[in-house]
This record gives C-alpha cells, sequence and structure tokens, in this order.
C-alpha cells in the first residue's frame, strides 16, 4: 500500500445495488429509507440464520425469500425493529426456480377501475409489499456484488463467537409521453377530420427497486409491438388515401395512478398545443397493446382480445382481428375473444378512457386471459428473458394489419393488399435488446442513431418532472427513452422521410415541421411529423409562479377524486458497503484491558516512588 486510498480499498468494499426509495403522496409514504438521518451499519446474515434476531443486523435474501421475509416483518415487531437493513440476492437462475413474485397488488390499481368488481384477482400471486412503507433501507444486490455479501454472510455464521464480524453500512413526480400520427394532421385545416383510430401502449413500469423497473412484458413488450407495428405501416402506399386516421399514444406514468392517459385527456379538454389537430370526439376505436410478450407456448403465439363497450366499432375490430390472423397464413398465431365471465378489460390505460367516457369503444390485446400470465408483474425479474420475440413480432403483425383493416374500413381486404403490411423481424429483436438489457442496451446503434443516450441500461421508471410542462420540454429533462420513443415515432410518420436532406433551422416548425435525431449530429433533419410530447403528471397538480399546487378534487373527474398525487423525496448519495469492525464484547474487553493496565501503571508508580524515596533516606 502506497497511499491512503490505497488502504482505504483494502479496509471498505463498495458493494454496487438497486435501491428502494421512499416515495410519497397526499395520503402517507410507501417504500424504503433510514430509520433517521444517521448511516445504518449492521452485520451481515442470512435470513435462515436470523431466528431469533436478538440485535440490529443486515439481513441477505434470496429472491424465494423476499416474500416470507416481510410476511414476518409485518407479523412480528420484535423481528421487525431489529431489521437493519437487507441485501437481495440477483441472479436470473432463480427465474427458473420461482413460481413468482408481483410486489404488486392482486388487482392493480384497483381504485381506479370502471367496474365494481375490484377483487377479482388479475395478478393471483401479487403480494402488495411495494405499495407498503418500511423504517430500513433495502438493496437489491449486483451480480457481480451478490458473491461479496454471500462470503460476508458464511464469513460472520462462522466468527459468532469470535470478536469480529462484518457489517453492511447503508447510505442513502413525473416524465413526458409521446403521440404521433400516420400520415401527419394538418393541424391548420378547417375541414373536419376522419375518423380516429387510436392505438396506444406504455413505456413505464414500476418495480420494488426503483432503478430496476424493466417491464420487459408488462408494458414494454406492447411497446415494442406499436413501435414495430408503425415502421411496418409507415412503408405502405398511399397512406393519405386511408378511411380513418392512425395515431399512436405511448404513454408514460401509466403505473402510478394512469398519470399519462388522465393527463393526456384533461389536455384534450383543454385543446392545449400538446394535442393540436386532435379532437376526443373523433375517436371511433381504442387498441390498446399490452403485455403480449409471453403468448408464444408450445409452438403456438396465442393472444386475447378484452372488449369494452358492445358497439359496432369494437365487432369491426375483432372481425380485423381475425382477418388478419387469417391474412398471416400462420397456423401458430391465434387470436380468441377473453373469457365472457372476466368482471371487464384487466388494469390498462383504458380504463381511464372508460372512467371519461363510459361509451368508449375499446379493446386491449393481451397475452392472457383470465389472469395475468407474466408471474413476475412489477417485479425486478420481469427481464428479458420473460419474454419470447417470436411472440413480440406476432403480436406486432396481427396489430399493424389490423390496424390497415380499420383504417381502410373495408370487409373483406384482400390477402394481396395485406401482404404489403409486414414487420421487420430483426427490428423487433433490436428494440428487444436495446430497450430491455445492459448489452448492448441504449448504446445500440439503433437508438444511437436517433438520440445521444445518456446512459446504457435502461430503466422503464417513470421518473419526476424537473421543467415546466410543455409541449416543446427541454430534452435535457426527457428521459432517453422517450426521446428515443418521439424520434423513432416522427421519423417513421414523417412524409419527407427518405427523400430529404433538408437540416434543421429556426422555421423548421413552419407547415407541421419536426426536428429529428438532431441530437446525434447537432443538426438534425427537418421533416413533416405530427408527433408531440405530452406532459405527464397529476391532473390536480397546477404550476403557478413556479411552484406546485395541489387543486381541490373535482366532483366532476373520478379518478382525480382518487389521485394519490405522487413525489420522490429528497435524498444525498445512496451507497453500500461492507467492512470487518470489533464487536462490542471485544471493545468492552480492551476497555476493562485499558483500565486494569492504567490501575497496575498506577500502582506500579506508586510502589517505585516509595522504593525510591525509601533508597534516598537511607543514603
Amino acid at each position: 500500500m502506497q497511499s491512503v486510498p490505497d488502504l482505504q480499498n483494502s479496509m471498505y468494499k463498495v458493494v454496487d445495488g438497486d435501491p428502494c426509495v421512499r416515495l410519497l403522496n397526499l395520503s402517507g409514504e410507501i417504500g424504503c429509507s433510514n430509520p433517521g438521518r444517521d448511516k445504518v451499519v449492521a452485520p451481515v446474515i442470512r435470513f435462515t440464520d436470523a431466528n431469533p434476531l436478538s440485535h440490529s443486523s443486515a439481513i441477505l435474501l434470496s429472491p424465494d425469500e423476499i416474500q416470507n421475509f416481510f410476511i414476518r416483518v409485518a407479523n412480528d415487531s420484535s423481528f421487525a425493529r431489529n431489521v437493519g437493513g437487507v441485501l437481495v440476492e440477483s441472479g436470473a437462475e432463480f427465474q427458473n426456480v420461482l413460481k413468482g413474485f408481483s410486489p404488486a397488488h392482486k388487482f392493480p390499481q384497483a381504485e381506479f377501475s370502471p367496474y365494481k368488481n375490484t377483487n377479482y384477482a388479475w395478478n393471483p400471486i401479487g403480494s402488495g409489499i411495494m405499495w407498503k412503507p418500511y423504517n430500513f433501507p433495502v438493496f437489491l444486490l449486483s451480480e457481480s456484488s451478490k458473491k461479496t455479501i454471500q462470503e460476508v454472510a458464511q464469513e460472520n455464521l462462522k466468527k459468532k463467537r469470535s470478536y469480529t464480524t462484518v457489517v453492511a453500512e447503508f447510505d442513502l413526480v413525473m416524465q413526458g409521453s409521446v403521440w404521433s400520427s400516420l400520415p401527419p394532421i394538418n393541424t391548420s385545416s378547417s375541414v373536419q377530420g376522419k375518423p380516429i383510430i387510436l392505438t396506444v401502449a406504455s413505456m413505464d413500469s414500476a418495480s420494488f427497486f426503483r432503478d430496476k423497473s424493466l417491464g420487459a412484458d408488462s408494458p414494454i413488450s406492447g411497446l415494442i409491438a406499436l413501435l414495430a407495428a408503425v415502421d411496418a405501416l409507415s412503408r405502405v402506399e398511399a397512406l393519405d388515401d386511408l378511411n380513418k386516421q392512425l395515431v399512436f399514444l405511448v404513454l408514460t406514468g401509466e403505473a402510478w395512478g394512469y398519470l399519462g392517459s388522465r393527463r393526456f385527456l384533461l389536455e384534450l379538454d383543454l385543446q392545449s398545443d400538446a394535442v393540436k389537430g386532435l379532437n376526443n370526439s373523433l375517436f371511433e376505436m381504442i387498441v390498446e397493446v399490452g403485455s403480449i410478450g409471453k403468448g408464444f407456448n408450445e409452438g403456438v403465439n396465442s393472444f386475447y382480445a378484452h372488449t369494452a363497450g358492445d358497439s359496432s366499432a369494437t365487432n369491426k375490430t375483432l372481425d380485423a382481428l381475425k382477418l388478419a390472423q387469417g391474412s398471416l397464413k400462420s397456423g401458430n398465431i391465434t387470436i380468441s375473444s377473453a373469457t365472457a365471465s372476466n368482471p371487464g378489460i384487466p388494469p390498462s390505460s383504458l380504463m381511464a378512457f372508460l372512467n371519461k367516457n363510459s361509451l368508449t369503444s375499446g379493446v386491449v390485446l393481451e397475452d392472457f386471459d383470465t389472469v395475468f400470465s407474466n408471474k413476475f408483474y412489477h417485479s425486478h425479474l420481469d427481464d428479458l428473458s420473460n419474454i419470447n420475440s417470436s411472440s413480440v413480432a406476432a403480436a406486432a403483425s396481427l396489430l399493424a394489419r389490423t390496424l390497415y383493416i380499420l383504417a381502410t374500413d373495408a370487409k373483406d381486404q384482400g390477402i394481396s393488399a395485406l401482404a404489403s403490411v409486414n414487420v421487420n423481424v430483426s427490428l423487433v429483436e433490436q428494440l428487444m435488446s436495446c430497450l430491455l438489457d445492459c448489452e448492448p442496451g441504449l448504446s445500440c446503434e439503433l437508438v444511437k442513431s436517433y438520440i445521444a443516450p445518456s446512459t446504457t441500461c435502461p430503466s422503464h421508471y417513470v421518473g419526476v418532472i424537473l421543467d415546466e410542462p410543455s409541449s416543446t420540454p427541454s430534452l435535457e429533462y426527457i428521459s432517453d427513452v422517450s426521446r428515443f420513443v418521439w424520434n423513432f415515432l416522427a421519423d417513421k410518420t414523417s412524409i419527407l422521410k427518405g427523400n430529404t436532406t433538408s437540416r434543421c433551422s429556426e422555421d423548421c416548425s413552419n407547415n407541421g415541421g419536426v426536428c429529428t435525431r438532431a441530437e446525434v449530429d447537432g443538426k438534425g433533419i427537418c421533416v413533416v411529423s405530427t408527433t408531440r410530447y405530452v406532459p405527464a403528471y397529476s391532473t390536480r397538480l397546477n404550476l403557478q409562479s413556479g411552484t406546485w399546487i395541489v387543486l381541490p378534487p373535482n366532483s366532476s373527474d373520478t379518478m382525480g377524486k382518487l389521485d394519490p398525487v405522487w413525489t420522490e423525496s429528497n435524498w444525498n448519495a445512496i451507497g453500500l458497503r461492507v467492512y470487518a469492525v470489533q464487536t462490542a464484547a471485544y471493545d468492552r474487553l480492551v476497555l476493562l484491558g485499558g483500565i486494569a493496565v492504567t490501575a497496575s501503571a498506577y500502582v506500579a508508580i506508586i510502589v517505585t516512588k516509595a522504593f525510591v524515596s525509601k533508597i534516598l533516606k537511607q543514603d
């Protein structure tokens, strides 16, 4: 060792991980935090060795122990008092042995349901633990740190009767949605617009661990299918001749009280610049793409259409889905209507539209019938390994052809016409690796061709709103995923795509122009596209003179009255490290030894002094 930093590095091991954080709302709080302002320092032990738990300890959990641990915390107050912190092991190997783990409720966001049967269990394995407050820190260990902590716990077990132990030291709202139209809408025209087919997907998820909110099946598989379908439809000729207007809406904040969809509907009522060109009275049909990543089973991709409203538009959509399935000439893709005994549509953005207008016609495309097929809903384990690319590509193909049939308004669309609508399977696989993995993650060539990402590993946590809400927000305050989705949709839905080299200038926004790929080379390309950001935050919040004001409940806004109004708490840098310390018993022993040595020295001094004095007197 040649320096103090070298000594520190040898003494302290910094542990990588993702924390559970504290979130606040009008009625309380959820998530995790230190019990006070001081750091938590506690010895590391395994959950299986914590019986009884007689002193403050950092508990090491395997994923299959999480459920039992939090049940014990809820039911055993003496145990909960001595939990200093929690460390959760990660690893793909657990996904194959776990029956399931979902920290969400059995009926996620049931309070916003448009129907009364809110006791229905769409998510049977849901525990609801992520919606409760905990006065101790919880960390999900990275794969590289897991072995370090396992060795520490094992070392502490061996040293149970020794004078040293190894301790852990813990140191411890929203973004924007995007909508786009194909072809672009002439917002300056006074002519009555075409009926609108609105296709919806979500791009945010939730998890007990904020930065591990991948949501591969729920809902990112649906987002990828929508993007792939837009790409397929963008290559179809004569889009201006479509009888219906196709509009694509990618929402964020849906995991937190359907913030994105409720704000979108309010902006429509206000006719703000964020939704200029849209008229909700023209919405003929809403097609939502939900969880479709687990539809593949025994060689067959099976999907289910959950419907709202027994209207001609709904029936047309079901017929279009069947016709699209037949046109794919593949026996491994099936589409069925969801079981009629279901209480209604599953948890989805369509609920917000139904609460706004109960006569709304809509279809939610899912990979399940009566209960979620995703056994890791809103869990850190809902990652890339939890979905199948074949299922996503099949859903994208089904969606693209269904939308084409609906937009052409033809009952018997020829197979030859539908044959031109083909999904790029390679694009689906690219999107999956870009949006759901760290390698290559957001540094993949596809993403980097549109934006300059600020990070590599994707996270679909919604984040917080940091700037004044606007349809033209400062890009520094928009997440990488939102900016990528905006640029991708603006590119694919533009009428000048591929035949222009027009660089962006100050007048690009004239005549419906938007500037795409500006982050890549600092210049960008000016194209004609109706692609907009829509702020996604609570409908009960209003920004006045730089201060957020919570508005009183509006009796006409059913969902607004239930809105908890989420925000993040403030925290310093969150960190975790382990190091060896002496036990209290050893410290007391050292203290007693020190006192004994001091007393002995004092006695020795007195005796020596007396002896020396006696000798001197004799002389």
